[in-house]
């Protein structure tokens, strides 16, 4: 297991020092460029795999990669998209799916999760996705659910007065990624579903 704060002695001691000048500058700059929402998975690491550095993506992660369609009220998600957009001006917003995603296998393979009750309560706002894929009969459905469940949650953001606003002036653009673990391969898919190789 690796030891956390044997982690930040080496980043003090390593990793600090080289980018000592860039923190100096973030200690009263806050500008990040993407919104990059993705799975809460341990194994997707938004900073690594588009290697950015420290300012440049503003992360939310939830399990899924899930974005609840605005409500009114209270709700970190919708709270955080709303700051990176209204506050902070991002000019890009990434919602990202990955390979093997143990939430939408969850949902394909329908799981008991009666242990765990707020998650399945999560979950419900991939139910559309899953039963539009069941409905398919497809036998690769969790790949499948992943790619639908990225096009269901862009449809979801542009549900945010605070998305609304920016893509209809043209400050901010929408897409969604599907990370695929196993070979490091990004595809990008848009709101209508088409899908194109990012990177490979």
């Amino acid at each position: 297991m690796h030891d956390l704060a044997a982690g930040v002695t080496q980043f003090q001691r390593d990793v600090f020092p080289t980018k000592a000048d860039l923190f100096a500058h973030l200690t009263t700059t806050h500008r990040p460029e993407t919104l990059f929402i993705s799975c809460s998975d341990a194994r997707v690491v938004p900073e690594l795999i588009t290697n950015s550095e420290p300012g440049e993506l503003f992360v939310i992660r939830t399990a899924g990669n899930l974005v609840p369609a605005y409500t009114p009220g209270a709700d970190g998600v919708a709270a955080s998209i709303e700051f990176a957009v209204a506050a902070l001006g991002v000019s890009r917003i990434v919602v990202c799916g990955h390979s093997g995603c143990g939430a939408m296998t969850a949902l394909a393979e329908r799981h008991d999760l009666s242990g765990t009750p707020m998650l399945a309560e999560w979950l419900r706002h991939a139910d559309a996705s899953a039963a539009r894929v069941a409905a398919t009969g497809e036998d690769d459905a969790v790949p499948t659910l992943v790619r639908a469940n990225v096009v269901a949650q862009l449809a979801n953001l542009a549900s945010h007065p605070s998305v609304a606003r920016a893509l209809a002036a043209g400050t901010a653009t929408v897409e969604g990624w599907v990370f695929d673990i196993g070979t490091g391969a990004i595809t990008s898919i848009d709101a209508s579903g088409s899908e194109r190789v990012l990177a490979a």
